[in-house]
């Protein structure tokens, strides 16, 4: 969500002032490795492989239900672009997927995979409405990590796992860039962390005092202000349903898929 863009008299680069979730903990660096002439040649043959290396979604189908598989990592990038060295989810490129999964009836449900450090405040909301708003059903699970804005994207769907060796991260907006140090824009920044809080407390069953709680905690992380919580704390405090594991997270929704054409075709 960023701001400004200051002149080149004063800047000799362009700064932006975006808000953003992060984990203070998680700064995770990756390489690009990009394939050989020949790995190249034979994955462009495969539709479904062009896929997964370009979307990081694949569709599959057991003979009864077709399920629509979505991966959000690395970290979630907004109206800028972020360095190349990132990996990043592009929120221009989940949105039509999202479109087109709700439009294609043969798909019957959707499965998000997330593994996400967070990023940029307003995409990862724009992403995690969309996927509140789906009438398919919708299943999450929470691999790795699901920090920052991961969390309302973790509760947007209708059923919420995480691994038992994840974590997620609560804690306040921050931004970056030029800020300008006037009362409208604290106000801004208050209400865009009532906008997330608002969101996981209508999506999860924590409650809001524990939520913001836990968001302006000062004692559990050692230069943040916020709460690393694990799997079974985050499962323990209602942020999301259940600990599970990737088979249990494709029967739950297989199972819900079954329920949801029993009412339609009832």
């Amino acid at each position: 969500m960023n701001q400004h863009q200051n002149s080149e008299r004063h800047h000799t680069t362009s700064k932006t002032n975006s808000f953003h979730f992060e984990d203070a903990y998680v700064n995770l660096a990756y390489e690009n490795n990009s394939d050989s002439p020949d790995d190249t040649q034979q994955n462009s043959d495969d539709p479904q492989m062009n896929k997964i290396q370009e979307m990081g979604s694949v569709l599959t189908n057991n003979g009864k239900h077709k399920i629509h598989c979505l991966t959000i990592i690395g970290q979630i990038e907004g109206h800028y672009v972020l360095p190349s060295q990132n990996k990043t989810t592009k929120y221009e490129h989940i949105i039509p997927q999202l479109v087109a999964i709700e439009e294609e009836p043969e798909i019957e449900g959707l499965l998000i995979l997330l593994n996400t450090v967070g990023g940029d405040v307003e995409a990862g909301l724009a992403l995690a409405e969309l996927f509140a708003g789906m009438k398919k059903p919708t299943v999450s699970l929470v691999l790795g990590g699901g920090h920052s804005i991961g969390i309302p994207l973790a509760v947007s769907a209708d059923y919420t796992f995480v691994a038992k060796s994840a974590t997620m991260t609560l804690h306040p907006i921050r931004t970056s860039g030029t800020l300008i140090t006037a009362e409208p824009t604290f106000a801004y920044m208050i209400k865009t962390q009532e906008r997330v809080v608002d969101f996981i407390v209508e999506h999860s069953h924590a409650s809001r005092a524990d939520i913001e709680a836990k968001m302006n905690c000062t004692d559990n992380m050692a230069n943040d202000v916020g709460t690393l919580l694990f799997g079974p704390e985050a499962a323990e405090m209602g942020l999301v349903d259940e600990i599970g594991t990737l088979s249990e997270a494709i029967r739950k929704l297989r199972s819900m898929i079954s329920l949801d054409n029993l009412e339609n075709n009832g």
